[in-house]
């Protein structure tokens, strides 16, 4: 039996997620959103005057779950770019999804790479948060 740890911070106490309240053109589609860090999770929360903030605590026991991990690399540039415009989920079929979270430059570096004006790997570089690779030489 394999269990992990997972963290959401929020200014609910939520005892059981639905997957169902989330936004559906969220980076890895609609979910409920957790972290493996408790002080990543703790940080992601804003301050909301007037409300007090909750860190909820689950495990997830992983045996027979069907999990897809992603890199940062082109497939997860293009699955989260695909969420964020509204396409159909193509990994629907699975239970749980595993990745990093992108910056909400996502647009702009989808301008870029695709007007032609980076070539190859530095396209993909400036996908990938490698700034330095998105300048012209």
């Amino acid at each position: 039996m394999s269990r992990i740890p997972l963290f959401h911070t929020g200014y609910d106490r939520i005892p059981q997620p639905d997957i169902r309240d989330g936004r559906k053109n969220a980076d890895f589609g609609q979910g409920f959103y957790l972290s493996g860090d408790k002080e990543f999770s703790k940080r992601w929360a804003r301050e909301r005057k007037g409300s007090s903030t909750y860190l909820n605590y689950y495990e997830l026991e992983t045996d027979g779950l069907n999990i897809k991990t992603f890199s940062r690399d082109a497939e997860w540039f293009g699955y989260i770019y695909a969420n964020r415009s509204g396409q159909p989920d193509e990994l629907a079929g699975y239970d749980v999804i595993v990745g990093p979270i992108a910056n909400d430059t996502i647009y702009d570096t989808w301008g870029i790479t695709t007007s032609g004006l980076l070539k190859g790997n530095r396209r993909w570089g400036c996908c990938l948060s490698d700034r330095s690779m998105c300048r012209q030489s």
